[in-house]
């Protein structure tokens, strides 16, 4: 027996507001899924791509994983990817971590935490790739600026996916993007991901 009994009456209650404030919403919705956008971020639950960019079920394909990378052997990121450029069509993909990520913070530490460690070893690459910038930055400085140097490895990563060349070389109209995204405010910010 189930005890997720208060999510489906959540999700009855969501659905019926939907209805009720149009009523061919979800013929709609299963009829057609063409976003603009590929979303690749954290699995932090205060961090929902839709939520946070106020964006209707359909507009946004998603991708999240622990401090949001994109490894050249993860097969689950790279299909992902691979669907949202060459079947969905989306002109952007967005890379967005956020401050205060518990992987990155779990990698700048020393403590072993198991299976997981093997993962953060591609976060402690970064810091390590960028020892020069973190240095002077202690505590929380420290940690959001390995957030957003994270950030800018994986966009990176992204550009260099054979996904992304192959799509760029037969002319699709392609962005990538490092977006970091603020827990204390709300807000997103652009990083330059062009150095």
């Amino acid at each position: 027996m189930s005890n997720l009994n208060d999510l489906f009456e959540k999700n009855k209650q969501w659905a019926k507001e939907i209805v009720d404030g149009d009523a061919k919403f979800f013929e709609r919705l299963k009829e057609q899924q063409t976003p603009n956008y590929l979303w690749i971020g954290c699995s932090d639950s205060r961090v929902p791509p839709n939520t946070i960019l106020a964006l209707p079920p359909g507009e946004i394909f998603v991708h999240r994983n622990i401090a949001n990378l994109v490894v050249h052997s993860d097969l689950n990121c790279l299909s992902v990817m691979q669907y949202a450029v060459e079947v969905l069509k989306v002109e952007h993909i967005i890379v967005c971590g956020h401050y205060g990520c518990g992987g990155v913070k779990a990698a700048l530490g020393s403590q072993n935490y198991g299976l997981i460690d093997n993962w953060l070893r591609h976060i402690k690459d970064v810091k390590r790739f960028n020892d020069k910038h973190l240095e002077g930055l202690e505590g929380e400085e420290r940690v959001n600026r390995l957030c957003e140097l994270n950030v800018i490895e994986q966009v990176k990563n992204v550009r260099d996916t054979t996904i992304v060349k192959d799509a760029k070389q037969q002319g699709a109209t392609l962005s990538v993007h490092g977006l970091i995204y603020d827990l204390g405010t709300g807000h997103l910010k652009e990083l330059d991901t062009n150095a």
